[in-house]
């Protein structure tokens, strides 16, 4: 037989963690709650456990951490996910890049897409990423995907005024 149980923190009584559970929206929290209720019962820790979906091993550890933390300890904490593959320095040094745009002569492009952009981070980060993760960060740093109509590098401005003189009105 396992060693007794005992809830050190007095805040509240079986009936008061009782009530708290039904206020609650989490159902594992509602689940801890109700177990440590039957604790303070008396019941034996396999009987709560077991009642409440739960391993005699796994209540313990809710007991430590309600004593520890009291309510606020028994919610249920998410994970803080994946690090990020950029840097918020390297994401303004690509917002700079977008917006400074490519220069013909050494990107061999004359605007920048999506799978020009992958190739670029891949050289200057180190990060390889799909095409639409491209697209999910420059529209998480605000830009959109309109861009102004292209031109030739190589156009002549005074060529295409005599153009626009000599076309015939409508």
């Amino acid at each position: 037989m396992g060693k007794a149980l005992t809830i050190t923190r007095t805040d509240h009584t079986a009936g008061e963690l009782r009530a708290e559970a039904a206020r609650r929206r989490d159902g594992a929290q509602v689940r801890r709650l109700l177990a440590l209720a039957q604790v303070l019962e008396g019941r034996p820790r396999a009987e709560a456990a077991a009642q409440n979906g739960m391993d005699r091993q796994t209540l313990r550890d809710w007991v430590h951490r309600y004593n520890a933390d009291g309510m606020e300890g028994l919610k249920s904490r998410s994970s803080p996910g994946r690090a990020p593959a950029l840097s918020a320095t390297q994401k303004a040094e690509l917002k700079a890049l977008v917006i400074k745009g490519p220069d013909p002569e050494t990107d061999k492009v004359v605007r920048w897409r999506c799978l020009d952009l992958r190739g670029q981070v891949a050289v200057r980060f180190n990060v390889e990423v799909h095409e639409s993760t491209i697209g999910k960060w420059l529209r998480q740093l605000g830009l959109t995907r309109l861009q102004p109509r292209p031109y030739h590098p190589k156009k002549d401005a005074a060529a295409a005024a005599a153009y626009k003189k000599t076309l015939p009105a409508w």
